[in-house]
């Protein structure tokens, strides 16, 4: 089962950097964005999470939490967040039950061998826990300029979460 737009996001607790649980409920009354990246410390996933972390203070602005999401375990997320300067927490997902919540693991093809990996997606949910935009197969160029950009439509009123 996996969430669509306008449904309720079901209540998760993750394990987070700063030895944090993080639960979903925590952040009634505020937007937030989960992306779902396939490794820390790769290329694509550090430019991706750089271009969140230098937007923070918009997202702040939007009433928005960043969240960022991967199958690494604890301390490869702390290192990651530490040598990139994210300001913002990263969920250690390794028993993929975050990622199962959002259908992110698909079949993928590395060097012509097929694996099981996360796809490089975005979540929007608004201020009641609901879903309200999704973006899957994500491209990072301009993606959280994009992710942005609905995350203050949605706070003013402009983006109608389903």
């Amino acid at each position: 089962m996996s969430v669509s737009i306008g449904q309720s996001i079901p209540d998760f607790t993750a394990q987070a950097t700063g030895d944090q649980e993080i639960t979903m409920a925590q952040f009634r009354g505020r937007q937030v964005v989960i992306y779902f990246y396939p490794k820390a410390s790769t290329p694509g996933c550090t430019t991706e999470g750089g271009d969140f972390r230098d937007r923070k203070a918009d997202f702040d602005t939007a009433n928005t939490v960043i969240l960022g999401v991967s199958r690494d375990g604890i301390r490869a997320q702390e290192n990651f967040k530490t040598k990139q300067a994210f300001n913002f927490d990263l969920i250690s997902d390794k028993d993929e039950s975050v990622c199962r919540l959002f259908d992110v693991i698909k079949l993928k093809k590395m060097y012509g061998k097929e694996h099981l990996g996360i796809e490089r997606s975005t979540f929007l949910i608004d201020s009641e826990g609901k879903l309200a935009r999704e973006w899957r197969g994500v491209k990072v160029k301009d993606h959280a300029q994009e992710v942005l950009e609905a995350a203050q439509a949605l706070n003013d009123g402009s983006l109608d979460s389903a």
